[in-house]
């Protein structure tokens, strides 16, 4: 352990959730790495969709939460290592995977760390969410000349258009935004289709496909009618990939049409730390070599003392609006 670890007393600037829509800004205890560990002091931390329900309150949210809860987007600098971590050392820039970073440190697990290459020097890296797309698309099985249909162009949903887009398969983006559906052209949609009519998008992908519908359908929103109109769009044998976090509540599916065309429903949540190493570094590699480009993805930057504004944003999602980022 290194010396500076010494100092127990030491406290950060941490967010913690005190009830529904209520944040409170505090000093808390300094974390200190266990064996096998490392401490970050944080350069930022992305805002993720699935932060929203927790900070509006469930019926199971209990108060308060721990310091720095709900963020698990973050990256920073190693600053502190613990007993038999030799592959990191202090100075490391690097993205991690750890659940507590809406504060200025955070301490997660050498082995769920990856290190920042020169080429990402002073580049946000909410990484996390990119290793989450790189592990959807490998599930999702998209093969060239397939149709794909993505349905909720935000953060996830633009990165697997590009991923499908340069798989060489055609993908049909379905979203509410006018400024979703012009982020899905940018990272290669073929086709864009408003969210708003049901049987309307039925028909369009219908007349797109030549009535075949899509041999991939992946689901990017976690509510019950995309969900719904996602399982419609899957022509016979093809896949349904659940990627948007249903979080709310119960779903239910139209199991008979599922049956009758024979699709596969793939539930594209990843929770072997392996698995979510993997995607991790295929994210680090892909935007490194300029395979993917992800910063028109980062529209709003807010400091940890606005958090509260970040996550309405998130909720709200005002015009233009893809993903905030919290800088510490």
């Amino acid at each position: 352990m290194n010396a500076d670890q010494g100092f127990l007393s030491k406290t950060m600037r941490a967010a913690v959730l005190t009830g529904p829509k209520a944040l409170e800004i505090v000093e808390a205890p300094l974390p200190q790495p266990d064996a096998g560990e490392v401490r970050v002091k944080l350069e930022g931390c992305g805002v993720c969709a699935s932060n929203v329900e927790p900070w509006h309150g469930q019926p199971w949210s209990t108060y308060p939460g721990d310091a720095g809860g709900l963020g698990h987007e973050g990256w920073g600098v190693v600053d502190a290592v613990g007993d038999g971590v030799s592959e990191l050392a202090q100075g490391d820039r690097v993205v991690f995977l750890a659940g507590h970073s809406f504060a200025e440190y955070d301490v997660a697990p050498a082995t769920g760390v990856v290190k920042l290459p020169p080429q990402l020097a002073d580049k946000p890296f909410p990484g996390e969410p990119l290793g989450c797309a790189f592990n959807i698309f490998r599930r999702a099985d998209i093969q060239a000349g397939q149709t794909v249909a993505i349905v909720g162009i935000g953060f996830l949903g633009a990165v697997l258009t590009r991923l499908a887009t340069d798989a060489g398969a055609k993908v049909i983006a379905i979203s509410r935004r006018a400024s979703s559906l012009d982020l899905a052209r940018h990272y290669g949609a073929a086709e864009t289709i408003p969210m708003d009519d049901h049987w309307r998008i039925i028909e369009s992908v219908k007349a797109v496909t030549g009535e075949a519908l899509c041999e991939r359908v992946i689901e990017c929103v976690g509510y019950q009618w995309p969900l719904d109109l996602a399982g419609e769009l899957v022509g016979f044998g093809g896949k349904l990939v659940v990627a948007g976090y249903h979080q709310d509540g119960p779903r239910q599916v139209n199991m008979q049409m599922w049956n009758w065309k024979g699709i596969d429903v793939i539930n594209a949540h990843e929770r072997d730390p392996a698995v979510n190493l993997r995607g991790l570094q295929e994210a680090v590699d892909a935007v490194a070599s300029g395979r993917f480009d992800p910063a028109p993805l980062y529209t709003h930057t807010y400091p940890l003392e606005r958090l509260d504004e970040a996550l309405d944003a998130t909720r709200d999602k005002p015009d233009g609006f893809v993903k905030a980022l919290v800088k510490l």
